[in-house]
């Protein structure tokens, strides 16, 4: 197979362009989970004969995914601590302008993110952001892209920062036995910080100024009401179904209250009875003709927020996730409430309610929901999650001594790495232990930390790596890109790296830093010089991804809260991705001189 040619790949070359290509085809037009993409595409390399077993199976014990499992349990020690919280607590301040206000956000979560996850880091910002802009009189859409660029710009100063910096960094090491400093990004990533705040503060007019979206909610009056079932009603000794209360136009019937007993969502074989109280969201006009249609009547009272009749069910506001399975479809046609024990209330797209019956609303991404849900109900299970974004469900934790312990651990790891006192991983090892002996979190808490699906993703990218090195891949698009940038090393870096910018724009970036990483090593050793520094610079370069909401898991994390619209992120992100990228070339050259390799 290897001996059949065309175009200059053999037919392992082939097969591995086609899979990469349907790959990534898949991630982006359909709403399949990512880990099973990858696991897929691991599986038609083995089976086609493109790799050897050990090869398929060397992303799960790379060095680099091994580093990221175990660093999701000492983050799970800082989070449980509330490390995060007394950050953002003591941090945020009161600025007197819009400028001081973006750096004194943005500074503090890219510090943040050098040793978190990015994800952690602007879920818990994101609430504090929304009300702080309230209190500085500034939109929400004029910090919150701020935010979520600070936490890439900042993951990007450490090779524990962000998972494209560990998985390129230990390919290096497995092709030259060299392990690179945890620290060998800082530099270059503080002054592509540096200019990326100032260019935001210059540019700040191209930030959209978006009315937030829970601004349509905030008097709940305008979208429930409550209507009493006299005695001699027509409806008293049917079912919800029978008399017709199931589909009502307009809204929804969310709330039953038979004397002190509240039934929530109402199921349609509920039996109604004289002097219940129905508790109806919606349209409120529409809804109102039901006391014609169905001879009801005003109740003495109107019900302003579920806590008012149960206090064991609360109003929530959650965000459609992108790739949700709610997208193009509507609550009312599925067993999405049930399944979850919730009921929609309303729906807001852009800051404003949507005039519709909220059941029957077409969801798109971002749209920001209002759920009545049960108060103890958990928000982070696979099913919601994986839906919805919940940002006022978070547990807060007591900050004391194990705050102080939780900090000094990290620090501890991070000192002991810089130094070379001892290597990244075992250090990565001693700190989650740590963090589990003086009980910063328990071993429920830090399991349930490390995210399964992500790691799948990361051992899914090395082997992919490996495929397009080994079958010679790396190497074709290396020599093409010399033939069109010529052999001036700076130029071939600016291009791999530009590429690579627009590329992660649309995938993983650690998909992105693992398929980059063969062909910005091959093209450097083709050119004779050291690969380091052009390593560097492809760090930086597929974690610059600022252009559009899928780009990031964080962009996406602040797009239903800023109620933005897919175009707010173009506007100022390619420019972004333009200036970063130069400044980025500038300073690891600058930094990291290209260096003959040893002749």
């Amino acid at each position: 197979m290897e001996s059949i040619v065309f175009w200059g790949f053999n037919l392992y070359a082939w097969i591995t362009i086609a899979t990469v290509l349907t790959m990534f085809t898949v991630l982006l037009f359909t709403k399949l989970r990512a880990d099973l993409v990858f696991l897929g595409a691991i599986s038609i390399l083995f089976v086609t004969g493109v790799l050897s077993a050990k090869e398929a199976f060397s992303g799960f014990s790379s060095t680099s995914v091994v580093i990221i499992g175990v660093l999701f349990v000492v983050v799970a020690g800082l989070t449980h601590t509330g490390v995060l919280q007394w950050i953002v607590r003591h941090l945020l301040g009161q600025p007197n302008s819009y400028s001081k206000a973006v750096i004194r956000l943005m500074l503090p979560v890219a510090a943040l993110s050098s040793f978190l996850s990015n994800t952690t880091v602007v879920a818990l910002f994101v609430g504090i952001v929304k009300m702080w802009s309230k209190k500085l009189n500034i939109s929400p859409s004029k910090l919150l892209i701020p935010l979520s660029y600070a936490s890439g710009m900042g993951g990007v100063c450490t090779l524990i920062g962000t998972p494209p910096n560990l998985i390129i960094s230990g390919l290096y090491a497995e092709n030259t036995g060299q392990a690179m400093n945890v620290l060998a990004t800082t530099i270059p990533g503080l002054f592509c910080l540096c200019i990326g705040v100032l260019s935001i503060i210059a540019m700040r007019k191209l930030l959209p100024d978006r009315k937030a979206p829970e601004a349509a909610f905030e008097s709940t009056s305008d979208y429930t009401v409550e209507l009493l079932v006299p005695s001699d009603c027509p409806q008293v000794g049917k079912t919800i179904a029978e008399a017709g209360l199931d589909d009502v136009h307009g809204g929804s019937l969310i709330e039953i209250l038979h004397y002190d007993d509240v039934t929530s969502p109402v199921p349609d074989d509920e039996l109604i009875m004289g002097g219940d109280r129905l508790v109806f969201a919606g349209q409120i006009d529409e809804i109102l003709d039901l006391k014609k249609s169905h001879g009801l009547v005003n109740a003495d009272h109107m019900v302003f927020t579920a806590s008012e009749v149960d206090k064991s069910r609360q109003l929530r506001t959650a965000y459609v996730n992108f790739g949700s399975s709610l997208i193009n479809s509507k609550i009312g046609g599925s067993s999405f409430e049930r399944d979850n024990n919730l009921v929609l209330v309303a729906v807001a797209r852009r800051g404003k309610r949507i005039d519709q019956s909220p059941r029957e609303v077409v969801l798109q991404a971002g749209d920001t929901l209002l759920l009545e849900c049960p108060a103890n109900m958990n928000m982070n299970t696979e099913q919601l999650s994986s839906q919805l974004q919940f940002f006022d469900s978070a547990q807060v934790p007591n900050i004391g001594k194990k705050t102080l312990i939780s900090t000094t651990i990290m620090m501890a790891m991070v000192v002991l790495s810089a130094l070379n006192v001892i290597p990244l991983l075992q250090c990565a090892f001693l700190a989650a232990m740590a963090m589990l002996i003086f009980k910063c979190c328990n071993v429920d808490q830090a399991m349930k930390s490390i995210n399964w699906e992500i790691l799948m993703v990361f051992a899914g990218s090395v082997v992919l790596g490996v495929a397009i090195q080994k079958t010679g891949i790396a190497e074709r698009l290396a020599f093409g890109i010399l033939d069109v940038c010529g052999t001036n090393p700076i130029v071939v870096m600016t291009a791999i790296c530009l590429v690579g910018t627009f590329i992660t724009e649309f995938i993983s970036n650690t998909a992105a830093g693992a398929m980059f990483f063969p062909i910005m090593y091959q093209a450097a050793e083709k050119l004779g010089y050291e690969p380091y520094p052009f390593l560097i610079a492809l760090m930086v370069s597929v974690s610059s991804s600022f252009a559009t909401p899928i780009g990031s898991p964080t962009h996406m994390l602040v797009y239903g809260p800023g109620g933005y619209r897919f175009s707010d992120f173009m506007r100022i992100g390619l420019l972004m991705n333009f200036i970063i990228l130069f400044a980025n070339i500038f300073i690891v050259n600058i930094i990291y001189p290209l260096t003959p390799l040893n002749p």
